[in-house]
């Protein structure tokens, strides 16, 4: 299978048409965030050429990456632990050659040749309920929604330092105070 600049560009657009689209990338790219995948070379590079697709239980993207640059496959074996599925494809981009001379239009015409080169097409089938496991700024706990933000902070304040911490008693003798003084 070859990709041409014209499939990527009707891809995009169809994105930018679709609030919808637009949003699940931006879900999906988080996703790929969170489960640390950029860390690993090339992963960053990639270039979206198809998707999002929409199944049932799943979303499929397919990224493309220069030959030379593959991403690391420790990113996508990261990725099959949350129950992601991730092929690599070896392929083609075709794409006009930037013009030069007129020997690089096509004979008889105003329109450029054609080149090709060679990619990496990894294509990421990731769960929906992956997507919604991993939540924009929070994270559910015992039935609760704890803003990451605030965690963050409090580990950068220190207040996970042992000085910090009191026992039960320290705790119950505290919230008696704070009943007394709001009585």
């Amino acid at each position: 299978m070859s990709v041409t600049i014209k499939d990527i560009a009707e891809n995009t657009k169809t994105i930018f048409m679709s609030d919808s689209s637009l949003r699940t990338l931006l879900d999906f790219e988080r996703v790929l965030d969170e489960l640390n995948v950029y860390v690993f070379q090339n992963w960053r590079t990639g270039e979206l050429v198809e998707g999002p697709k929409y199944e049932k239980y799943f979303i499929t993207c397919t990224f493309m990456w220069a030959k030379k640059n593959m991403p690391d496959p420790t990113g996508g074996e990261k990725l099959l632990q949350y129950g992601c599925e991730v092929s690599y494809q070896q392929s083609r981009l075709v794409a006009p050659v930037k013009i030069k001379t007129p020997d690089d239009f096509k004979p008889g015409t105003k329109v450029a040749k054609l080149a090709s080169s060679p990619v990496w097409l990894v294509t990421v089938t990731m769960p929906k309920s992956l997507m919604k496991e991993i939540r924009t700024g929070s994270i559910e706990v015992g039935n609760e929604q704890l803003d990451l933000e605030e965690i963050e902070s409090a580990y950068e304040l220190g207040l996970d330092d042992d000085q910090h911490k009191t026992t039960e008693t320290q705790q119950d003798a505290q919230q008696a105070k704070q009943q007394q003084t709001i009585a």
